[in-house]
C-alpha cells in the first residue's frame, strides 16, 4: 500500500495539537480594517481552535498529522 498524501495547502494553513485539536489563523483580517471595530481586531489576533465538525474535515486532508 502507497504512503497516502497530505493535502498541500492543508498543511500550510493547519496545525494538529498534541491533544489533537486544529489550530488555524483567525479569519476575516485580510482586509476593511478600518471599518472593523477596535474589539473585533483585539480578539483576532494570533491563532483560534477549529470547531469540532471543521476540525474533521481537516483531519482529513493531513492522514499522519492525528
Amino acid at each position: 500500500m502507497p504512503k497516502m498524501k497530505t493535502k498541500s495547502g492543508a498543511k500550510k494553513r493547519f496545525k494538529v495539537t498534541a491533544t489533537g485539536k486544529v489550530m488555524a489563523a483567525q479569519a476575516g483580517k485580510r482586509h476593511g480594517m478600518i471599518k472593523r471595530t477596535k474589539k473585533f481586531i483585539r480578539n483576532a489576533r494570533g491563532t483560534t481552535t477549529l470547531s469540532a465538525p471543521d476540525a474533521k474535515i481537516v483531519k482529513s486532508y493531513m492522514p499522519y498529522d492525528r
